[in-house]
């Protein structure tokens, strides 16, 4: 599933070809993808000018000029790549096309149908089901080591699956914990409620790194995932432990070298020499 480096790429690719332009036409080509489209989805898009393009968490989202926000997430398999120059031929998996007055069409392909789109009323954001209990943006100016501690206080749960929950940090997931977990120094396994001020200020730089890095090399490209132009991500090729398992740790000399875990039914990947 594309995480939060692959929607900013994405949303960063369609940022200079969406915002202030106008949708001069919407084809949406099947009834529902994980959930039914809202009724006149695509008439009350068309003729609509976008006044900017923004993620927030796992979620791309257009604002309208009537204040109306369109709210799109990929899923396990969905892409949004823009096509300039001749109309592009209609794929199988081609479910909304957003064709622009300058004449660009941004497509939504999902093969597995596991993303949506749907439409938000002006002023109502705040308060949409998928929204509302979002957490705090590890790429925002607010997200220290303080607000996390402050987050993670209690929690009872291992602080990979502390990470992992929405409602706790907006936007991570599987990937970019491991990865940030490994730069702090931090065990996977360690309770939330044990990661004090030190280490949640080390873990939130170390989320920020690994977010900013991930961004700069247009996101990981491990299955399905490929940027707003077609391109593919490539920060996979710079995993310390993701994947990585059974392989030398790149930062100490220990003798365990990466080794694999499962928790709630994912994948975690670690150095136990490291990671305390």
């Amino acid at each position: 599933m594309p995480e939060l480096p692959e929607v900013e790429t994405v949303v960063r690719g369609l940022r200079p070809h969406l915002e202030g332009a106008t949708l001069a036409r919407v084809e949406v080509r099947r009834p529902d993808l994980r959930q039914p489209f809202p009724n006149r989805f695509a008439a009350r898009l068309t003729g609509r000018r976008v006044v900017s393009l923004s993620r927030r968490a796992k979620y791309i989202v257009g604002t309208l000029d009537d204040g109306v926000q369109l709210l799109a997430h990929l899923g396990m398999s969905g892409r949004m790549v823009l096509h300039r120059g001749p109309p592009p031929e209609r794929g199988k998996h081609d479910h909304v096309v957003f064709i622009t007055g300058a004449g660009a069409h941004i497509v939504f392909s999902d093969p597995r149908r596991f993303g949506l789109m749907t439409l938000i009323e002006p002023g109502a954001a705040a308060d949409h089901p998928l929204l509302r209990d979002l957490g705090p943006e590890p790429l925002g100016n607010a997200f220290d080591g303080a607000l996390l501690a402050a987050r993670l206080k209690g929690k009872q749960t291992p602080i990979k699956a502390a990470l992992l929950d929405q409602r706790v940090v907006a936007g991570l997931g599987n990937i970019y914990v491991c990865e940030a977990l490994y730069q702090a120094g931090i065990s996977p396994r360690r309770l939330a409620r044990t990661v004090g001020p030190v280490r949640a200020e080390r873990l939130a730089v170390a989320i920020r790194a690994v977010l900013n890095a991930a961004i700069a090399a247009g996101g990981s490209s491990l299955r399905d995932y490929v940027g707003s132009s077609g391109e593919l991500g490539y920060f996979q090729h710079s995993f310390s432990v993701y994947d990585r398992e059974g392989q030398p740790c790149p930062s100490c000399d220990c003798d365990r070298a990466v080794i694999r875990i499962v928790q709630s039914g994912r994948s975690t990947f670690y150095c136990p020499r490291r990671q305390r």
